[in-house]
């Protein structure tokens, strides 16, 4: 057995989310940027030989069984016919269940690892494709560029992001509210036929007010704790949420008013300080 190395996956938050219509497979198409932060979970992975795949640490509320980092390994195992292995320790940071795309991230460095570890030499494309049978937010990762997507978020473009936007640093804030995605993509009130956008109205200071959370105002409906965070937080900037949430976020002047911000945070909730990133840590394991 080789020795332990590592990996880090990093956090995501979508710097605007539209639902602009709904395909007869039920799945929403939408228009997004996903921006991934400097805040990650860590896989520490070593090979194995007789092909097993093994999960050293348990993690809570999560069978290895619907591990997607365990279901990420045995997906390269069945695409490529390898008859290696690993042993995989996961420790978590990036919360749960927030919309910060976790356990997507895990599973896309996950694939790239093992690109490597096992000698695969698959380019980026055919990872992505493979990433996208695990969940639709694991392609971006393995994009691993700050992207602007549509489609149901597989169809990625790179972009950068206007000059007021760069090098910002974010307060994130996660309530301790369990927030089901397919409970609010199903909800009757989630308006579904926002008018697409181009890349270059993003990228005008001029539009940003055309740019929001669609999924915003439906869970801040069902989940009173999302509301008051993002109300608490838009006494210091313009907050929005990630993905289907329960975090939020805003992005502040300085690391240390951050600080001081996560120093007084409402008591219901958790969070951290990032920055935005221009590439994965590991973008350069796929061509």
């Amino acid at each position: 057995m080789l020795k332990e190395q590592t990996f880090l996956a990093p956090a995501k938050i979508n710097l605007f989310l539209h639902i602009t219509g709904r395909r007869a497979d039920g799945y929403h198409t939408l228009q997004s940027v996903f921006q991934l932060l400097d805040f990650y979970d860590t896989l520490r992975l070593s090979l194995r030989e007789d092909g097993q795949i093994v999960r050293i640490n348990p993690i809570e509320n999560v069978p290895t069984e619907q591990d997607l980092c365990v279901r990420a390994a045995r997906a390269l195992q069945l695409a490529t016919g390898s008859a290696l292995g690993v042993n995989i320790t996961l420790d978590k940071q990036i919360p749960m269940g927030g919309g910060l795309g976790g356990g997507s991230s895990d599973a896309a460095t996950m694939l790239l690892a093992l690109n490597q570890l096992w000698s695969l030499h698959l380019s980026r494309q055919q990872l992505m494709q493979i990433g996208l049978t695990l969940g639709a937010d694991v392609p971006v990762f393995i994009f691993g560029q700050t992207a602007w997507a549509e489609g149901i978020g597989e169809q990625l473009t790179a972009i950068d992001l206007p000059a007021n936007m760069q090098a910002k640093t974010y307060l994130v804030l996660t309530p301790h509210e369990n927030v089901a995605t397919a409970q609010i993509f199903a909800n009757s009130r989630l308006t579904r036929d926002t008018k697409p956008l181009k890349i270059a109205d993003f990228s005008s200071h001029a539009n940003a007010e055309l740019f929001k959370n669609d999924l915003e105002n439906v869970v801040c409906e069902e989940f009173p704790s999302v509301a008051s965070t993002l109300q608490w937080l838009n006494q210091y900037g313009e907050a929005r949420m990630s993905g289907s949430g329960a975090s939020v976020f805003v992005t502040v002047n300085s690391e240390q008013e951050a600080v001081e911000l996560l120093a007084n945070k409402p008591t219901n909730t958790s969070g951290f300080i990032a920055k935005g990133i221009h590439h994965h840590p590991h973008f350069k394991l796929a061509n």
